[in-house]
């Protein structure tokens, strides 16, 4: 496999753009984190995020922002 192959149940620019929202996995994937790293960047503010009852969600626009792409 070429390093320019987007690896199997990553996200693309377009993928990114028509979802509201990710899970902290997934935002974590997309920056090339960890699960526990994500969660703490969540935790701490680094990655932007909104909590729904028991749930977290990261604002795809914001995420986007924050890599450059919004």
């Amino acid at each position: 496999m070429s390093t320019n192959e987007p690896q199997e149940g990553a996200l693309t620019l377009d993928d990114l753009r028509s979802r509201p929202s990710l899970t902290v996995e997934e935002a974590g994937r997309v920056l090339g984190l960890g699960r526990v790293v994500a969660y703490r960047a969540v935790r701490d503010g680094s990655i932007p995020s909104i909590r729904i009852g028991n749930r977290i969600c990261v604002p795809t626009p914001r995420l986007l922002a924050l890599l450059g792409e919004g």
